[in-house]
C-alpha cells in the first residue's frame, strides 16, 4: 500500500462509519408510517451572522456543540480542551493546563505560551471577546450551546480573527422558576459539582445564578522527595450571575458578573518521556510517578462584567455590549522535568542542567466596547454596522529559582498596553428567493506599547528597559453567495480575508544580554490571511440527517511564528513569508431510528510553510533527530531550514464520532452514549523532527445510565479516556526530550436533577 492511502485510513475510517448511517436512514426512509413515527433533527439556530439563523443558510463553515454533549465531555471535570478534536479542524493544547489553552483552528494557532502572546484564533464568552490566553480558560458551565465558525471572521464583531472563532453562550434567565443540580464523582478523587437557579424577581426582572465546583486529589508521586501523592491535583470554582430586564418588548438589558478560582499544580514537565530517535513515549515511563528537584504551584483569580443592551427602533435594532474583565495567574514549574543532571541526557528524569522557573501575571485588565445597528426586515436587502473599541494593560512576571524550593535568582518583567478600534459593516441581498448575497468590509487600527527588562538573571547581569510600540491597521472582508438547489439543499462559497496586528515577545529571564535589543525584543509584522471556501449543506431523508461539506484553501502572508531557545537563548517572534492550508470538512448528525442518534465529523488539514530562507534552531544536541536541511548561511550557524515543513500543532488528520442509544426501561429511559475523537501526528515546533511528534490517538468516553420523570433525574456511570490512552501532547526542546502527557482514564458516577 502507498504511502498517501496510509495516510488517508483515518478519513476513510471516518466516511465508513458515516456511510452505514447513511444507508440505514435511507432504507427506512421510504416507509411512510415509519417516517412519521421516527425523531426527526430539530433546526440548530446558530448566530454567526449576528442574527439568529438555520445553520443551513448561512454560509460558512460551522460546527455546534449542544449542552448534552457537552455534559458528557466535561463529565469528570475537563477543561476546554477537551473540544480539542471533537471538532473538525479543532487542536487545544496547553504547557500551563487548565490555565492557559493555545486554540488552532485549519491548523493556524500559536504555539507562544507568553502571557502576553495573540491568537490567531479568537473566543467569544457572552459576546465579549476574551483576548489573553488567561482568559479563553473560563470553565464551560451552564452553557446553552458552543459554535465554531472557521475561516476569517471579523466583518460582524469583535476583533479580527484570521483563522475562526469560538463562541461560548451561556444559558439565559427565565421568568419560569427553575434550574437544575449535577454532582460527580470519579477516580483520584475527582469530583464535579455544578447547578444553576432561574427565575422572576419581578414581572420584568429575571436573574440566573449559575456555580461550579471542580476538584481532583494528587495523584501523581514525586518520587524525589519520598513517597506520597504531590501533583496534578486543582480546586476550582466559577459562578457567574446574570439579571436580564426586560420593561419592554423592544427592549432589555442583560447584565453577567463573573468569578474564577483556581488553585492546584501546574502542568508536569517530564525529562526524557519521549524515546530519542521515535515520538513514542521512553520505556518505563509512568503516568503517576515523575522525579522532581523544583517546586510546583498555579494559581488564578479572575473576574469580570458585562452589560448587553439591546433596543428594536422599529426598523433598526440598536445593540450595545460593554465588558470587563480581569485575572491574576502566577504559575511555577520544574521546567527541565527532571532530578539528574548529566551529559548528554539520555534517560527518563535525566536533563543537561536545572531549570526551575514561574510566570505571573499581577496586574491585568481588558475593556471592551461595541455598538452595532442592524436592520429589521427591510426584504431583499438587510444589513448590519458597528464599532468596537478594546484596550488592554498587563503587566508580566517572570522568575528563576534554584534548587527545590530553593531561592530566587532572577527576575524579569514585562508591560504591555494594547488599543485597538474598528468599524465594520456587512449586508445581504436576495437577489432572487434561491440566490443571496453577502459581503462585508471593516478597518482595524491596532497599537501596542511594550516595555521589558531583567532586573536580576541567573546567567548574566541586568538588561536595561527596552521599549518597542508596533502598529497596524488593515482593511479586510468577506464576500459569498448562497444558493438553494432545493428545499433541502443549499450550496455555498466564501472568500474572506482576515488580519492579525503586530506582536511582541520579550522573555528576557535567560536571555544573553550581550545581544542588541533587536535580538532580545522581537516583533512580528502584521499577518495577512485570504481564504476560499465552497461547501454543501443538506437534509435528508425527511430531515433525520443533516450533512455539511466544506473544502477550502487559505493563504497567509506575513505568518506570525514563534521560535524558541537558539543563541540569544529566548522565545523570538518571526515571520514566515507565505504559509498555505488547505483541506475538507465533514459534518455529520443524523436520527437512525427513535432510539439512535449520532453525529460525526472529520477534516483533512494540508499546511506548508512557504519561506525558502526561514531558518531556526532545533533541539539541544539534536537529541530529537531533526530532518530539515542544516542552513547553509554561516551567518546563522546551527539552524535549519523550515520552508515546506507543516505548521506546528496541525494534525492533518481529525475525526470524531458520538453515538447515543436510547430505549424505554420502566417510567424512564435507558441509554448509552459515546464519543471518540482521533488526531493524527503533528509537530510541536516549527523544524521537522523525529521525537518531537504527538503519536496518532483516539480517545473515547463512555456514559450509560437511567433517567426518568421526563429526564428530570438521571444517574449515570461515565468514563473518559477509557482506552487509558497515553501519549506526549507536547515538549520542550531546550534541555531534553521534555513531554507533557495527556489525562488519565477517569471512571465515576454522575447523578443530576431537574427542576
Amino acid at each position: 500500500m502507498t504511502k498517501t492511502r496510509t495516510a488517508l485510513r483515518p478519513l476513510a475510517l471516518s466516511i465508513a462509519l458515516a456511510l452505514p448511517l447513511l444507508a440505514q436512514a435511507q432504507q427506512s426512509a421510504p416507509d411512510e408510517k415509519t417516517a412519521r413515527k421516527a425523531v426527526t433533527l430539530d433546526a440548530v439556530q446558530v448566530t454567526a451572522d449576528r442574527r439568529v439563523e438555520n445553520i443551513q443558510d448561512v454560509p460558512m463553515a460551522i460546527t455546534v456543540v449542544d449542552g448534552e454533549k457537552l455534559t458528557a465531555f466535561t463529565s469528570s471535570g475537563e477543561d476546554v480542551r477537551v473540544l480539542s478534536a471533537r471538532l473538525p479542524s479543532l487542536n487545544i493544547e496547553s504547557s500551563f493546563g487548565r490555565a492557559f489553552p493555545r486554540f488552532y483552528i485549519r491548523g493556524l494557532g500559536n504555539t507562544d505560551f507568553d502571557l502576553n502572546a495573540s491568537q490567531p484564533v479568537s473566543l467569544v464568552y457572552d459576546d465579549v471577546v476574551q483576548e489573553n490566553p488567561i482568559l479563553k480558560g473560563f470553565p464551560m458551565f451552564d452553557m446553552a450551546d458552543v459554535e465554531m465558525y472557521r475561516g476569517p471572521q471579523g466583518t460582524l464583531f469583535g476583533r479580527n480573527s484570521p483563522a475562526g472563532v469560538i463562541r461560548f453562550s451561556s444559558a439565559r434567565p427565565e421568568q419560569t422558576f427553575g434550574g437544575y443540580a449535577r454532582i460527580g464523582y470519579g477516580t483520584y478523587g475527582t469530583a464535579n459539582l455544578e447547578g444553576a437557579l432561574t427565575g422572576g424577581l419581578t414581572p420584568t426582572v429575571s436573574a440566573r445564578l449559575s456555580v461550579l465546583h471542580q476538584r481532583r486529589d494528587n495523584w501523581v508521586d514525586n518520587l524525589y522527595n519520598g513517597p506520597g501523592k504531590d501533583l496534578e491535583g486543582y480546586r476550582e470554582t466559577a459562578a457567574r450571575l446574570q439579571l436580564l430586564w426586560q420593561p419592554t418588548d423592544t427592549f432589555e438589558a442583560l447584565a453577567n458578573v463573573h468569578v474564577r478560582a483556581l488553585d492546584g499544580t501546574a502542568r508536569v514537565f517530564r525529562a526524557g518521556a519521549i524515546a530519542p530517535g521515535g515520538n513514542r513515549l521512553a520505556a518505563g515511563i509512568r503516568r503517576d510517578q515523575v522525579s522532581l528537584d523544583g517546586a510546583n504551584k498555579q494559581t488564578l483569580d479572575g473576574d469580570g462584567a458585562s452589560l448587553r443592551l439591546r433596543w428594536n427602533l422599529g426598523g433598526v435594532t440598536l445593540h450595545s455590549i460593554t465588558g470587563y474583565e480581569h485575572v491574576k495567574v502566577y504559575s511555577r514549574g520544574d521546567i527541565d522535568g527532571g532530578s539528574v543532571y548529566v551529559f548528554p541526557p539520555v534517560l527518563p528524569g535525566q536533563a543537561l542542567f536545572p531549570a526551575e522557573s514561574a510566570d505571573g501575571l499581577p496586574y491585568h485588565r481588558q475593556l471592551t466596547q461595541e455598538v452595532r445597528l442592524e436592520s429589521n426586515d427591510w426584504g431583499r436587502f438587510d444589513w448590519q454596522a458597528g464599532a468596537f473599541w478594546f484596550n488592554e494593560r498587563i503587566r508580566v512576571d517572570s522568575f528563576s529559582y534554584d534548587g527545590f524550593g530553593g531561592p530566587q535568582t532572577g527576575y524579569a518583567t514585562q508591560r504591555q498596553d494594547n488599543t485597538a478600534w474598528a468599524v465594520f459593516a456587512s449586508g445581504d441581498y436576495d437577489l432572487t428567493p434561491a440566490f443571496k448575497l453577502r459581503g462585508g468590509l471593516r478597518y482595524t487600527h491596532d497599537s501596542k506599547d511594550f516595555t521589558a527588562q531583567r532586573v536580576t538573571g541567573p546567567f548574566g547581569p541586568p538588561i536595561a528597559p527596552i521599549h518597542v510600540a508596533p502598529r497596524g491597521s488593515n482593511v479586510s472582508g468577506d464576500l459569498s453567495g448562497l444558493y438553494q438547489l432545493s428545499p433541502n439543499t443549499n450550496v455555498y462559497a466564501r472568500l474572506a480575508t482576515g488580519f492579525r496586528a503586530p506582536s511582541v515577545q520579550g522573555r528576557l529571564m535567560f536571555a544573553d544580554a550581550s545581544l542588541p535589543a533587536s535580538e532580545l525584543v522581537t516583533v512580528a509584522n502584521s499577518e495577512k490571511v485570504r481564504s476560499l471556501e465552497i461547501g454543501l449543506k443538506r437534509q435528508l431523508w425527511d430531515n433525520r440527517v443533516r450533512l455539511g461539506l466544506a473544502a477550502f484553501h487559505y493563504q497567509v502572508s506575513d505568518l506570525q511564528l514563534t521560535a524558541v531557545g537558539g543563541i540569544a537563548n529566548v522565545a523570538r517572534l518571526l515571520n514566515a513569508r507565505r504559509a498555505r492550508g488547505q483541506g475538507l470538512e465533514l459534518d455529520l448528525e443524523a436520527w437512525l431510528s427513535e432510539a439512535l442518534y449520532v453525529t460525526a465529523g472529520a477534516s483533512i488539514n494540508d499546511t506548508r510553510i512557504q519561506d525558502p530562507t526561514l531558518a531556526v534552531f532545533g533541539c539541544v544536541l539534536d537529541l530529537c533527530g531533526v530532518r530539515d536541511p542544516v542552513n547553509p548561511d554561516p551567518a546563522r550557524p546551527g539552524t535549519y531550514l523550515i520552508d515546506g515543513n507543516r505548521l506546528p500543532q496541525a494534525p492533518k488528520y481529525v475525526a470524531n464520532l458520538t453515538a447515543r442509544y436510547g430505549v424505554p426501561v420502566g417510567r424512564g429511559e435507558f441509554f448509552v452514549f459515546t464519543d471518540w475523537a482521533y488526531k493524527s501526528s503533528a509537530s510541536f515546533f516549527l523544524y521537522d523532527s523525529v521525537s518531537f511528534r504527538s503519536q496518532p490517538k483516539a480517545e473515547g468516553g463512555l456514559r450509560v445510565g437511567y433517567s426518568w420523570r421526563d429526564g428530570e433525574r438521571e444517574v449515570a456511570l461515565f468514563g473518559r479516556n477509557i482506552t487509558n490512552a497515553m501519549y506526549a501532547t507536547s515538549g520542550i526542546d531546550f534541555n531534553n526530550l521534555t513531554g507533557m502527557l495527556n489525562e488519565p482514564r477517569i471512571w465515576g458516577v454522575q447523578f443530576s436533577v431537574k427542576f
